[in-house]
C-alpha cells in the first residue's frame, strides 16, 4: 500500500512538473514535442538552397523509393510526422515546407499557384538527386501533386491524395459557403483563439493540445496572414479537373466523410476523371486523415503501393 501511495505521488509530481513546464516555457515545450515526434518517425530536419536562391527546410528519413509528401494551405511539414512513422521503414520519405510557408522562403511577390509550386518542387527534387518519385499531398498539397503529375507524368510514379483541393465543380463545403457569405476564411487566424478554431474546422476529432502550445503554433500563422490571403486566392482560382482528365498514373484518393473544408463528393469526381484511381472514404474523419487516423491512413497507403 505504501508503494502504491509513493507511486501515485511520483506520478502527480511528474504531471504537475510537465504542466508547469508547458506553461512557463511553451516555445521550448513545443519544440521538444515536435522533435520527439520526428525522432519516433525516423525523420531529420534538413535545409537546402536552390540555384535560384530559394531556401527549403524539410524532413527526411527512411530508405527505398522516394516518397515526397506535400502539406496543405496554412500547414507545415510536421502535419505528416505521425503518419511517417509507418512509412519510413519502407520508403525514403521527404516532407518539405512549401515556399511561402513555415521555415522555407517567403518571397512576397512570387507566384504561389500550383503550377509555380510544381516547378520549385521539381527543382528541389532534382537538387536531392531525385528524377522520379511517388507523391502524396494533403489539401493544397494534393492539388500541387496532381499538377506535378499532369505536367511531368514520366516523373510521378503514383499519387496519394488526402482531401485534395482543386476540384471546384464539387458541392460547396462549409468553408467555401462561409467565405462566400461572410468573407471569413475559417482556415486563417489572427489570434490564438482563431487558430484554436482553425484546428476544430480542420479535424473532426482534434487531439488535446494545451493552450500555451496552441498559442505558440498560432504565431506562425499570424505572421504569415497577409501572404496567406494572397496564396489562398491563387489556390481557389486554379482547377485541376481539365488538367488531370485521363491521367493514367496510379492514384489513391482518400477523404474524410466529416470534412468541413472540402466536400468529399469531390473524390468521386476525381475518380471518374482518372482511369487508374481508387477511392477510400474514411468515416468520422475530417480534413486531415494523416493526422486524425495516421495508422489507418498508412495501412491503406501501404496496401495501395503493394498493389502497384
Amino acid at each position: 500500500m505504501r508503494f502504491v501511495k509513493l507511486l501515485l505521488a511520483a506520478i502527480a509530481v511528474s504531471v504537475i512538473g510537465m504542466t508547469s513546464f508547458v506553461y512557463l516555457a511553451p516555445e521550448k515545450a513545443t519544440s521538444l514535442v515536435l522533435n520527439a515526434d520526428r525522432h519516433r518517425s525516423g525523420l531529420l530536419r534538413k535545409e537546402i538552397d536552390l540555384p535560384d536562391g530559394l531556401h527549403y527546410v524539410f524532413l527526411e528519413g527512411g530508405t527505398g523509393e522516394p516518397l515526397m509528401l506535400l502539406h496543405g494551405f496554412g500547414a507545415n511539414k510536421d502535419h505528416f510526422t505521425k503518419v511517417a512513422r509507418f512509412l519510413t521503414p519502407h520508403y525514403r520519405v521527404i516532407v518539405p515546407d512549401h515556399i511561402g510557408f513555415a521555415e522555407s522562403s517567403h518571397p512576397h511577390n512570387a507566384d504561389y499557384a500550383p503550377p509555380a509550386q510544381v516547378e520549385r518542387l521539381r527543382s528541389f527534387a532534382h537538387a536531392l538527386g531525385i528524377e522520379r518519385l511517388h507523391l502524396g499531398g494533403s489539401s493544397m498539397g494534393g492539388q500541387i501533386a496532381l499538377t506535378y503529375a499532369a505536367r511531368y507524368p514520366g516523373e510521378a510514379a503514383s499519387l496519394w491524395l488526402l482531401d485534395p483541393a482543386g476540384v471546384w465543380s464539387a458541392p460547396k463545403s462549409e468553408l467555401l459557403n462561409t467565405l462566400a457569405e461572410t468573407g471569413r476564411n475559417l482556415l486563417m487566424a489572427k489570434s490564438g483563439d482563431e487558430y484554436a478554431q482553425v484546428i476544430k474546422v480542420a479535424m473532426y476529432s482534434p487531439p488535446f493540445i494545451p493552450w500555451p502550445i496552441i498559442n505558440v503554433m498560432a504565431q506562425e500563422r499570424i505572421r504569415n496572414y497577409t501572404l496567406e490571403e494572397r496564396i489562398f486566392k491563387q489556390i481557389v482560382s486554379d482547377s485541376v479537373e481539365k488538367r488531370v482528365t485521363g491521367l493514367p498514373i496510379p492514384t489513391l484518393i482518400v477523404w474524410g466523410d466529416k470534412d468541413r473544408v472540402l466536400s468529399y463528393a469531390a473524390a468521386d469526381i476525381l475518380h471518374k476523371l482518372m482511369p487508374r484511381s481508387q477511392v477510400i472514404i474514411m468515416p468520422d474523419v475530417g480534413h486531415l486523415p494523416m493526422m486524425e487516423s495516421p495508422k489507418q491512413s498508412a495501412e491503406d497507403y501501404l496496401r495501395f503501393r503493394a498493389s502497384l
